[in-house]
């Protein structure tokens, strides 16, 4: 048979909803300060109890110096004593030995009761802490406790309270107190008085958590929510999409006669509810999320993410909405920017565009004859006159043309603009990109001017350099003289590098004379003052690189051999002798008049490019007497 204490113990469990050891780790923290409290012991002391959860009996044990006198049997214990625990241990040493006083449980009883029932309430606190966090953006149940304008305080599970801030209420829902009502966790956090748990019904989550439940589809992911855009109360709108093929998101989420969604309707107060099917197309996307109104026609602009939706005249109030409501679900649903136009508000825009954009030429000459038929009919409309179906026809499709048209055409210039920029970013190495604007040694305000702009490397400013200079000239503070000072910093970079390069040398290399092309020589002359020419052949060089062989006539040293005419363009004879010019410099009259040996002098060479010929011919000139070298006789 179960004693008291036992008793006691389990009821304590079954109401607070705890662990067992989180009730025994109270009870003895409890029994340890009221220990401490009856002895006046220090804190410093260790100290422990022990509480056995059957008989309720209570133990303390405290840490105790060993000495052979006992003066304070608090902090003190014999030698005697404390070899009955422990044989090995000596004087000086700290044993743990038992020390509950008599009547201790008499007197813990009194004295630890606020310190039980504080341990037992942060334990509460933390279970409760960590069971809501887990549940966080889950739909919980609860019953209104308390209702005012402000908050209401609803009851949960572990005995925890929440609070839905009017805000989070659904507009004209009133409460009762020990109402029923289900809520989705929006936040927890922890209060000096336990866990505050915020919750909300308005929030778009709270309707994803009651289709997840009434819809197995959904609940097993054969059928995706996309998007939700919702006004508590009012309206709201749900693009879904299935995962598997041969299944009808829209019918799952309906169900039968629309049970299924009625039910979820009758939870959130009447709120009307438009299911819709995802589309990756944007066009078909947004034509269906404007329903239940009718699209004409759907035109986007990528650039700034916004969609141009041509409804008819009829069903403009249907697109919109009350307030607007329908257009802006539509917008937070397919987050892109909507606007809305009838077919005769976006005729007129369109000609209007026709008549006044100059990029629209070629499509208002296209278009000629059938302007002046849209004229007609829009005169007749501003007239009050009746516009038949057939003309309303001829309008939208008027429409459809002309902006299919633009937008073919602005994605041509798209593309066009990509490849500039590919062309530009391309020249541009990858270390510029990673370079401040610090290389480049511009002045301190046009520095600090370019970097508020965003130009946050060098590669930026050479990139926007290259593509469209006037959006640096046109920030403010950059004038043409700062301009100018950028575009120097810029060519002084760039010359840097190319003369940091390394420079690869033309080598003409000069060849044995046994490599060289034949010579042809002139028959002798005999005449007295008649120079003799001899004409050297050299032919074209066929190393890839311009390299060529020389041609060592009489020990006179022979130049490279010109390019070819297919090369002509690319060297010419003057760019080859500038290069090696001692290569095709003749020999002088010193030279000839110092050997006086027998040996020949040195015969001076003079070569020249023959045009007819295409090649470098060289001339021998031989002085007879006193003939003038300046002379044309060669």
């Amino acid at each position: 048979m179960k004693n008291e204490f036992n008793l006691a113990f389990n009821e304590v469990l079954e109401e607070k909803q705890l662990p067992k050891e989180v009730i025994l780790g109270a009870l003895e923290s409890a029994m340890v300060s009221a220990y401490r409290r009856a002895v006046n012991a220090s804190s410093a002391q260790h100290v422990e109890a022990k509480v056995d959860p059957e008989t309720g009996k209570v133990m303390v044990f405290a840490e105790k110096e060993v000495v052979e006198d006992v003066q304070d049997e608090r902090t003190e214990v014999s030698l005697q004593n404390a070899r009955k625990i422990n044989p090995t241990i000596q004087l000086g040493d700290m044993a743990i030995v038992e020390s509950t006083p008599a009547n201790f449980g008499r007197v813990a009883a009194q004295t630890a009761r606020q310190v039980i029932q504080q341990r037992i309430r942060e334990a509460e606190r933390s279970a409760q802490m960590q069971y809501f966090e887990r549940q966080l953006g889950e739909i919980v149940s609860g019953v209104v406790q308390a209702s005012n304008p402000q908050t209401t305080t609803v009851g949960l599970d572990m005995k925890a309270e929440g609070v839905m801030p009017a805000n989070q209420r659904i507009p004209g829902e009133k409460f009762r107190v020990h109402d029923r009502l289900r809520a989705i966790i929006m936040e927890v956090k922890d209060g000096s008085r336990g866990p505050q748990i915020i919750l909300s019904r308005a929030h778009r989550n709270f309707l994803r958590r009651l289709l997840e439940n009434e819809v197995p589809e959904i609940y097993h992911g054969i059928v995706e929510i996309r998007a939700i855009a919702r006004e508590p109360g009012q309206r709201a709108k749900v693009a879904v999409s299935a995962t598997q093929a041969g299944v009808d998101p829209v019918g799952a989420c309906v169900g039968v006669k629309g049970m299924r969604i009625q039910a979820i309707v009758k939870e959130l107060h009447d709120e009307k509810i438009d299911i819709i099917e995802w589309n990756p197309d944007p066009v078909i996307y947004i034509s269906k999320a404007i329903s239940p109104a009718r699209v004409s026609g759907v035109y986007l602009n990528e650039a700034e993410k916004t969609a141009t939706v041509v409804v008819m005249e009829d069903q403009l109030s249907l697109a919109i909405g009350r307030d607007g409501q329908n257009a802006r679900l539509a917008a937070k649903l397919t987050s892109w920017r909507i606007d809305i136009k009838s077919v005769v508000e976006a005729t007129s825009d369109t000609l209007a565009r026709l008549q006044s954009e100059p990029s629209m030429r070629l499509t208002a000459d296209f278009e000629k004859e059938n302007i002046i038929r849209i004229s007609e009919i829009l005169a007749k409309k501003s007239e009050g006159r009746p516009i038949t179906p057939e003309e309303y026809t001829t309008l939208a499709q008027f429409v459809d043309r002309v902006e299919r048209r633009s937008i073919e055409r602005q994605r041509a210039e798209d593309k066009v603009n990509s490849e500039k920029f590919a062309e530009a970013r391309a020249e541009i190495p990858d270390e510029a990109f990673e370079q401040s604007l610090d290389v480049l040694g511009l002045p301190e305000h046009v520095f600090v001017i370019l970097t508020e702009a965003d130009f946050t490397t060098a590669g930026d400013l050479l990139l926007a350099m290259k593509l469209n200079p006037d959006k640096v000239l046109g920030l403010s503070g950059i004038g043409p003289k700062a301009m100018q000072g950028i575009e120097k910093a810029i060519n002084d970079v760039k010359l840097k590098k190319e003369l940091e390069a390394p420079q690869v040398a033309a080598v003409v290399e000069v060849a044995p004379a046994a490599e060289t092309a034949p010579v042809v020589e002139s028959a002798p002359a005999v005449e007295v003052n008649q120079v003799e020419s001899t004409v050297v052949e050299v032919t074209a060089p066929t190393q890839p690189e311009g390299v060529s062989e020389a041609v060592q006539a009489e020990g006179a040293p022979v130049p490279a051999a010109a390019p070819t005419e297919e090369a002509a363009g690319e060297a010419t004879f003057e760019e080859l002798f500038k290069l090696r010019p001692e290569t095709f410099r003749p020999g002088s009259e010193e030279e000839d008049k110092s050997d006086k040996k027998g040996k020949k002098g040195k015969k001076s060479v003079e070569y020249q490019f023959d045009e007819d010929r295409g090649e470098v011919v060289g001339r021998k000139k031989h002085k007879r007497g006193d003939v003038d070298w300046t002379g044309e006789d060669w």
